[in-house]
């Protein structure tokens, strides 16, 4: 990110987790999406770290970390994953911002752990569980990874290995608005991405969404499991996921204390509008 940061790692119980702090202040974890690392917190960071102790972790299997064969994907491991990461740092409570896979993580993260988190903001995303019931023949074509990737049986892995770039390039270049706002990240996304290791980890992130993590949403929804913290939720005006939807609706199902605004861009909210996602992030968590 720059100078002021510094990179170290994590590990336990076979996972490694390579993470970024900086700043100081009162500690903020960020979640990237997919097929991001880190280092799509390149232009918010900076800003951040002078309010807040900033610590920006690649998740389970992406980025430079390992796992152990058969790895647990589920949002439930992936956010004990940020909970044991947070208190080997010291750090009991603390406010997250999780943007696309990220923003599964954080939400599952509050459900499951209350008492660590202080504040939620998610960018550009709703609950899974809303996500597949609202999935119709539009919102498949837009978000037709969320099929392709879920597929048993290695199929997603040897095909996305045959080109890599390829298809990262279609997908993150397709799902960005603003010509040129990846250009800083882009070649490390395709870099971490070319690793089979990384492929798989996705689709495994994306296997569970499609099974055991709409599982555990269902079983919340079911026994009146609600978010206890006060929510943000940003997402892009431009639309990227093919259905026109209220995402501050779907967002008090889950929570009382919602609110959040649309921000004129595309998929990747924190690139391509890093000064308003920033002066918002800090009003909020202020």
């Amino acid at each position: 990110m720059n100078k002021d940061f510094t990179e170290q790692r994590f590990i336990l119980d076979g996972v490694e987790i390579k993470f970024t702090t900086g700043g100081k202040g009162p500690p903020l974890l960020l979640l990237h999406g997919y097929p991001e690392t880190r280092a799509t917190w390149n232009r918010v960071a900076p800003a951040l770290a002078g309010r807040f102790t900033i610590v920006a972790p690649d998740l389970r299997g992406y980025g430079d970390g390992t796992v152990p064969p058969g790895a647990d994907f589920s949002k439930r491991a992936m956010a004990l994953d940020q909970v044991n990461l947070m208190t080997s740092l010291g750090y009991e409570r603390f406010s997250v911002v999780g943007h696309d896979r990220g923003g599964r993580v954080a939400y599952r993260l509050a459900l499951d752990h209350p008492g660590r988190v202080d504040r939620l903001a998610v960018l550009d995303m709703v609950p899974t569980l809303d996500m597949w019931e609202m999935m119709d023949a539009s919102m498949a074509m837009a978000n037709y990874h969320w099929l392709f990737l879920a597929q048993p049986g290695g199929l997603p892995e040897n095909l996305l290995g045959r080109d890599p770039d390829g298809y990262l390039d279609h997908t993150v270049l397709g799902w960005c608005g603003t010509p040129g706002a990846l250009d800083p990240v882009v070649a490390e996304y395709r870099r971490c991405f070319r690793r089979p290791e990384v492929i798989a980890a996705a689709c495994g992130d994306y296997r569970a969404g499609a099974g055991i993590d709409r599982t555990h949403d269902a079983e919340d929804r079911a026994a009146g499991r609600r978010i206890g913290c006060p929510v943000l939720a940003l997402w892009a005006g431009g639309g990227t996921d093919g259905l026109s939807h209220d995402t501050l609706e779907i967002w008090r199902r889950w929570a009382d204390d919602v609110s959040g605004h649309a921000i004129p861009c595309g998929h990747f909210l924190q690139e391509e509008a890093p000064d308003e996602v920033a002066r918002a992030l800090i009003a909020f968590f202020d």
